[in-house]
């Protein structure tokens, strides 16, 4: 039976096509705890007093199915899901669901940001059934974890019905459900095969071209971001739009990015008092967000607006890289200078609550002046509002244009805003607060690491140099061993979950971005050191390409790996840029082969797609064997001035390196000469003249 008729059989078993949308006390509240309660994922502490036998992911749950021969049903979700909440207070927090759950499954809770490996597999069988997923993901598995069948969120009706139907099948015709779960699980290992490319690497700027041409025109160009709606920031894609236009002069490229990020900044996706984006937007004209703020996103934004600002100059972007920097350092900082995963959508059990108002509320901060008039006008607040009778606060004009009709001066209006906001918020910071997901991811923490780094270069602020510092500190000292091995989550002071390639991946990225803003070698000394780790432990001979778990751990129903960029860039992809980077510095043969190998194994992928999104983080890597990148060497004793000025603006493909001194690194040897500090602009590790100033260099820099 092939795949597909497995599909149409299964789903005609079951009647209908599922519903998809987007050490403690053992007793609280009258309520007992289930095996839950003593785990550290506050997702999985939300659960753990539900009247459902969780368990958590392991070895005890996966041996209790098999000892007695139940289907496993595996909940994933995370800490700031409004539809995980929704079902939890449905469905798992009733007793009739609980008993039916608990009599004929083992039903086992997964956060998706400790376990995106487990995630992976159950999400893709969701696909591959329904062409949809999300979270929360339900999946029903026999006793050896293959998925018969998985979906999203589900009404509590809808879930019982689900469930009746499986205790019958597995009581009554179980060796369908074991041909069934084969054929799934063949599904699942074959979704994302990678064949090893063994033709020559040939591909030029203008079949590039012809691919951006194509993936341009998905983009929406009177609100910016994708074309239709839900509407995800995509801060990857933006970051090679621009680089693509650094390099070619393509004005689409950079349009299409302004016109997105101007957008999303001025939505009701950014928070317009406080700082901070939320993670998408359910309309396309980012007015009404999901609400929960994810680290992941904001410290990827950071990055963009800092480049943007780079590139532009524009007053806005540095406001957002300020203020989210604010934001992140308010909200979502340890006091171990970690930064912690993420805020909820909802408060007292109401998705974004904490975030709107009412025109009345305003008018009773802000009183009936001119400034409060000025301030409801900017930001769209109005009796009716704009959002179920409330106001998601977004800009709808333009500020020096209100500020002539009220016959002001710009500063004396941005003044009058500024302090209307300042009122705004010691108000809201009354409100109860969303919760608060206060554990810390390597990965998460090393895309903020390389905001702070990109915020520094563009701003010059060196608060923002010394917490990238202390945050990569954080992660030596707390998440990596001697021997380059990673932990992937820190909470309560203490380290867990071997890590996966995207943690290594993403942290060997940051620590790289590192070295090229201090010029202390020990960054390329750590990342030499996970890159090893990672092919020991990680690197798949056959496919030439890095699997997503480690070899140490114990093997999944299917063993998966990340091609795909996504929100977050492709372990893999991100893993070939860092290689890339990591054996541009250390002159490290073997790293730059591996990364060419992987780029090329994705060619007829990124050749044919229309969807920029999917591969952009590859694309960026396929501009630098395409353009190649700018080396620039610094030496001499002023070589920290010239690498911030040279840095405080925008390059698309150029990698610093330097010291004070003679430097270690072959490209900075030979180049040291007392009493005058020099720039060498080189590509592919040939120099032009030195130079003595960063205008000088620049011009030195075609493009």
């Amino acid at each position: 039976m092939s795949l597909k008729n497995y599909i149409l059989l299964l789903l005609a078993l079951l009647g209908f096509i599922a519903c998809n949308k987007k050490s403690v006390s053992s007793i609280q509240d009258g309520k007992r705890a289930n095996k839950l309660v003593n785990e550290s994922s506050p997702y999985l502490l939300q659960h753990a007093y539900n009247p459902v036998d969780w368990h958590p992911w392991g070895k005890e749950a996966l041996d209790k199915a098999k000892a007695e021969d139940k289907l496993m049903i595996i909940s994933v979700g995370y800490a700031a899901c409004h539809w995980c909440h929704v079902m939890e207070h449905e469905s798992f927090e009733d007793s009739i669901v609980a008993q039916l759950m608990n009599e004929h499954f083992v039903p086992i809770k997964v956060d998706r940001e400790e376990r995106p490996d487990v995630d992976d597999v159950y999400m893709t069988a969701a696909q591959l059934i329904s062409g949809r997923g999300g979270w929360p993901l339900n999946a029903i598995t026999l006793p050896n974890g293959k998925p018969i069948y998985a979906g999203t969120y589900y009404p509590k009706e809808q879930w019982l019905k689900l469930l009746d139907q499986f205790v019958d099948l597995k009581q009554n015709d179980p060796t369908k459900l074991e041909e069934s779960a084969n054929q799934l699980t063949e599904g699942i290992a074959g979704s994302n095969l990678i064949e090893v490319n063994t033709n020559p690497f040939n591909f030029t700027m203008s079949d590039l071209d012809h691919v951006v041409d194509k993936c341009l025109g998905k983009y929406d160009q009177i609100d910016g971001g994708r074309q239709g709606e839900p509407k995800f920031p995509m801060p990857n894609a933006y970051e090679f739009l621009m680089k693509y236009h650094w390099i070619t002069g393509n004005e689409a490229a950079l349009n299409t990015t302004l016109l997105s990020l101007d957008k999303m900044a001025n939505g009701g996706i950014y928070d317009q008092l406080g700082g901070g984006f939320a993670r998408y937007s359910t309309d396309k004209a980012w007015l009404v967000p999901h609400f929960e703020k994810m680290l992941y996103d904001n410290g990827q934004l950071v990055s963009i607006y800092a480049q943007a600002y780079q590139l532009t100059q524009k007053q806005l972007y540095k406001d957002v890289v300020v203020e989210t920097i604010d934001f992140i350092e308010r909200e979502l900082m340890s006091d171990q200078n970690g930064f912690y995963s993420s805020l909820d959508a909802d408060s007292e059990g109401e998705e974004g609550k904490f975030y709107v108002w009412t025109e009345e509320e305003i008018d009773a901060v802000l009183g009936q002046t001119n400034e409060a008039k000025l301030f409801k006008k900017l930001y769209d607040v109005s009796e009716e509002g704009n959002w179920e009778h409330t106001t998601i606060l977004n800009k709808v004009k333009n500020l020096e244009s209100l500020a002539k009709e009220n016959s002001m001066s710009l500063t004396d209006a941005e003044k009058a805003i500024t302090a209307s906001k300042v009122q705004l918020m010691s108000v809201r910071a009354k409100r109860v607060r969303p919760g608060t997901d206060d554990k810390t991811l390597t990965s998460w923490n090393a895309l903020m690491l390389a905001g702070y780094l990109d915020a520094y270069n563009a701003l010059g602020e060196e608060k923002y140099l010394v917490k990238a510092l202390q945050n990569a500190e954080f992660i030596v000292d707390k998440q990596m061993e001697k021997g380059g091995r990673l932990n992937r989550n820190y909470k309560d002071g203490k380290s867990s979950i071997n890590a996966f390639l995207d943690d290594y991946a993403l942290t060997i990225h940051a620590f790289l971005k590192l070295y090229q803003a201090t010029f202390d070698k020990k960054w390329i000394e750590h990342s030499d050191k996970l890159a090893a780790y990672c092919y020991t432990n990680f690197f798949n001979d056959g496919t030439k390409m890095f699997d997503y778990t480690s070899k140490l751990d114990p093997p999944l129903v299917a063993n998966k790996a990340e091609y795909n960029d996504n929100v977050i860039p492709a372990s893999n992809s991100s893993m070939a840029r860092s290689l890339f980077t990591l054996g541009t510095l250390s002159y490290n043969k073997k790293y730059l082969e591996t990364s060419k190998q992987m780029l090329n194994n994705m060619m007829d992928k990124l050749s044919t797609t229309e969807y920029l999104s999917f591969y952009s983080n590859w694309m960026q890597l396929l501009l630098d064997h395409i353009k190649t990148p700018y080396e620039l060497a610094i030496v001499g004793e002023d070589a920290m001035a010239l690498r911030k000025e040279l840095a405080s603006r925008y390059h698309g493909n150029s990698i610093f390196l330097g010291s004070k001194r003679e430097g270690e690194l072959e490209l900075l040897k030979s180049k040291y000469i007392e009493g005058v500090t020099r720039i060498y602009v080189c590509q592919n590790k040939v120099c032009k003249l030195p130079v003595e100033s960063a205008a000088e260099a620049f011009g030195l820099m075609k493009h």
